[in-house]
């Protein structure tokens, strides 16, 4: 039997898709049946084992871009083909203790260099998206615990990146707008807890704009991910106020800059919220795949699901690794 041959009828599309994957990385993850041309591989970014890799998805793993270091979250600018990654420098058994630097590099593993020293506590970088390229990550506040939003910049060196928050209360970076615009979680001190759009204001302070979202009231959105046209949302969602790492639900929704509104939500992974870690949904493919990371077989593992046929897939090809923070080529948070 030709396992690429999608007219052999005795493959149905679940199997072809899967034989695809396992026999060839000439094939895209994103083939579909019928197809006599394939579509250029999607590329992916994603930590294994402690070390960042770069490959389709499903596709054979070459050699990481990283090696004798635990770096983690890696995030793809829009242009010049640069990651965005934080290092862990100290281990603690409270991941919020750990001390970590944030390093740029491009996605050959080439032009590595770090942005900040590693004596803070900087966590989940991304980049804007208002053709600047500029990297931005979590900081916590050494006294309070909250965390603050930090800008750097690339070819930057640690002692130059700028806080873009008051550090008076906290605030969590997700996504970015082509308008500037990043969401962020924030316990804002009049506003109150809850997702914004976070600006400068014209007197250079920021500026709120609250998100609607109607599952708000019940719980809490983490580690979101606006489209690149930016007109869907993929999250985490948490029921219930108090944060805890397993067991949370993938969502999917329609986002609306304008009006701020998330509406349409879909529940697409562990919808009964069963306590295993499901986490960091990120777009691939323009907006017509999510790629997410998930324990379900006991080790972290990467999957996709697709928007049109809501067929979803394993693309990490070692059941024995440990696979997290999967990120899509060219489309940062």
């Amino acid at each position: 039997m030709n396992a690429t041959n999608p007219s052999d009828p005795r493959l149905n599309r679940r199997r072809f898709l899967q034989a695809v994957v396992q026999t060839t990385a000439a094939v895209p993850f994103l083939a579909r049946a019928g197809e006599r041309e394939p579509r250029r591989p999607s590329r992916i970014s994603y930590y294994r084992d402690g070390e960042i890799h770069v490959n389709p998805p499903g596709g054979p793993e070459g050699k990481p871009l990283t090696s004798g270091h635990w770096d983690f979250k890696p995030s793809w600018s829009t242009t010049n083909d640069l990651l965005v990654c934080f290092r862990r420098l100290k281990n603690d058994r409270v991941v919020s203790k750990w001390k970590t630097a944030i390093f740029v590099m491009h996605a050959d593993g080439s032009g590595f260099h770090k942005l900040s020293d590693g004596t803070r506590t900087d966590f989940n970088p991304t980049w804007t998206r208002d053709g600047k390229n500029t990297p931005i990550w979590n900081r916590k506040h050494d006294k309070k615990g909250g965390y603050i939003v930090m800008r750097g910049r690339v070819g930057g060196k640690p002692g130059e990146e700028t806080a873009l928050t008051d550090e008076r209360y906290h605030n969590w970076a997700h996504s970015c707008l082509t308008d500037g615009r990043i969401l962020v979680n924030a316990a804002h001190p009049k506003q109150g807890w809850g997702v914004y759009l976070l600006s400068q204001g014209k007197d250079g302070k920021p500026r709120y704009e609250r998100v609607q979202w109607n599952l708000n009231a019940e719980g809490q959105m983490h580690r979101a991910s606006i489209s690149p046209d930016e007109k869907k949302i993929c999250f985490e969602y948490l029921r219930g106020h108090k944060f805890q790492e397993p067991g949370h639900t993938l969502y999917l929704g329609d986002f609306d800059a304008a009006t701020r509104k998330v509406t349409n939500l879909k529940a697409f992974a562990n919808p009964n919220g069963k306590p295993v870690w499901y986490a960091y949904p990120r777009w691939i493919d323009g907006g017509s795949a999510i790629v997410y990371h998930s324990t379900q077989t006991g080790k972290g593992q990467l999957y996709v699901y697709r928007l049109e046929d809501g067929f979803t897939q394993r693309v990490s090809v070692n059941l024995k690794a440990d696979y997290r923070y999967p990120h899509g080529e060219a489309a940062p948070c």
